[in-house]
């Protein structure tokens, strides 16, 4: 039997759209979903101190009977628990990941300035967690059948074919085989610093890349036949790249390799984070 899915909630544009998108994923795993709320929301520690146990109590009930109705109206058929834990918003988020399939949390949009933050608490989990995180915009849509807003049908993967990670691949497709949705893997690559400055890249590195993401991919295009794959390898910069093909996708899926001691997110998951408009899942591995 599978792990639940676990959604933070706090009651945010973010939160909203991070249950809705954490009940339609557990739908389609057959998995329980697993609502957790942390009663000293960093964001709200003043007010936490002044407010009673009794009145912190009753605000977190109020969260998360709202969010369970939010999902029965959405997955009445699913499998679901909520609950108010005492502790920093990371340590009850961790916790529950460590539990979980899959954790999910919202972030919040910045506006006409463009990109996205995280704050302290989403890079924490992501940088800290041992199984994949969704982070969800707060403008989010797509309905109970899995069809999303507008054009949004792809999940892109971005993938580094020097370290191509089963974990990664294996999560990218098979979100894309739950979803009948097509996957497009994107490999940016620098070129040779003796090419860089050719108006076009040389034939035979374009060449040898492309066949290393094809060699990559061709496992996980044999375990699962009934996915639509494109690849891309081109040289330019990976994030942006990413970025530009996030675009019109409903996920896109980048890497973070586990370190010995303690984590961190590298330049391109943490640009993608920051700035593709759609849901970002971060898949730890190595």
């Amino acid at each position: 039997m599978s792990r639940p899915i676990v959604v933070g909630v706090d009651g945010s544009d973010g939160s909203l759209a991070a249950v809705d998108w954490a009940a339609d994923e557990a739908a389609l795993r057959g998995a329980a979903l697993r609502l957790v709320y942390a009663t000293r929301w960093i964001a709200h520690q003043l007010q936490a101190v002044r407010m009673s146990h009794e009145d912190r109590a009753g605000e977190a009930e109020g969260v998360l009977g709202a969010m369970e109705e939010r999902v029965r109206s959405r997955r009445p058929e699913l499998a679901m628990t909520a609950e108010e834990i005492e502790d920093s918003p990371a340590s009850v988020l961790l916790e529950a990941a460590s539990r979980a399939d899959e954790l999910v949390v919202g972030s919040h949009g910045l506006g006409g300035v463009g990109g996205f933050i995280i704050g302290s608490v989403g890079q924490e989990v992501v940088t800290g967690a041992k199984e994949p995180v969704v982070l969800v915009r707060p403008d989010y849509r797509e309905d109970p059948q899995g069809s999303p807003a507008g054009a949004r049908r792809r999940v892109v993967l971005g993938l580094d074919v020097t370290d191509a990670s089963d974990e990664l691949l294996e999560f990218a497709f098979d979100h894309a085989a739950r979803r009948d949705a097509p996957l497009h893997v994107v490999h940016g690559w620098n070129a040779p610093f003796y090419h860089r400055h050719r108006a076009d890249p040389d034939p035979g590195v374009q060449s040898e890349m492309a066949s290393a993401l094809a060699r990559a991919v061709r496992p996980f295009r044999d375990k699962y036949p009934t996915v639509k794959v494109t690849e891309e390898s081109a040289p330019g910069r990976p994030a942006a790249q990413l970025v530009e093909a996030a675009a019109d996708a409903r996920l896109v899926v980048v890497g973070r390799r586990r370190a010995a001691s303690g984590s961190h997110i590298g330049s391109i998951t943490h640009a993608v984070i920051h700035h593709a408009a759609c849901p970002v899942a971060v898949v730890p591995h190595g």
